[in-house]
């Protein structure tokens, strides 16, 4: 039993020791809901990702209150009326990198990547599958993704003295640069 335990304990040394994952605390995520009539962009700065080159498992964490949009009371709806920010104070993303594999990490280029998982946005959780790409410049490794989602999908009421003039439809834009894990 007892080497059994420690064969056990090797493996999972030997497996976190060549575990390759990145991460960053500085991720930026642009939420666009802008129409004809107005703008209405938020952006997050202080974005949590991490993603492991061998498996592709892949994460995202943002805080609802870290959008800022241009004018203040903009961003007050946003975390009062629409997003629940003290009920709902994170949105996530878990999921994989489908084919983490066609990603060379040691060599310049672009890569094209499929993003598969669930996203939780104001408590309800949605499967979803996006593309983006991963960059890797003199050993920088960026991932950038744009996808859209519907508000109503995430019970997110827009209400009715200004449905006219938010989309109804949020561009979500991701962009990240990650360093390694140590």
């Amino acid at each position: 039993m007892k080497k059994t335990i420690l064969i056990i304990l090797a493996l999972i040394t030997i497996n976190n020791l060549f575990a390759q994952r990145y991460y960053t605390k500085t991720g930026n995520i642009t939420f666009d809901a802008s129409s004809s009539v107005v703008e209405v962009i938020g952006i997050n700065k202080g974005v949590i990702s991490i993603f492991d080159v061998n498996t592709g498992q892949f994460e995202f964490s943002s805080n609802i209150k870290e959008y800022h949009f241009k004018q203040s009371l903009m961003e007050d709806h946003f975390n009062e009326n629409y997003m629940d920010s003290e009920k709902y104070p994170k949105s996530t993303f878990k999921g994989f990198i489908t084919n983490i594999k066609e990603v060379n990490f040691d060599k310049d280029g672009v890569y094209p990547v499929t993003v598969k998982g669930i996203l939780d946005i104001h408590n309800v959780k949605r499967n979803i599958e996006t593309t983006g790409t991963f960059t890797i410049n003199g050993g920088v490794i960026t991932s950038n993704s744009e996808f859209k989602v519907a508000l109503k999908d995430y019970n997110i009421e827009v209400p009715g003295v200004v449905v006219d003039a938010i989309s109804d439809i949020a561009k979500i834009k991701v962009n990240c640069v990650y360093t390694i894990m140590k």
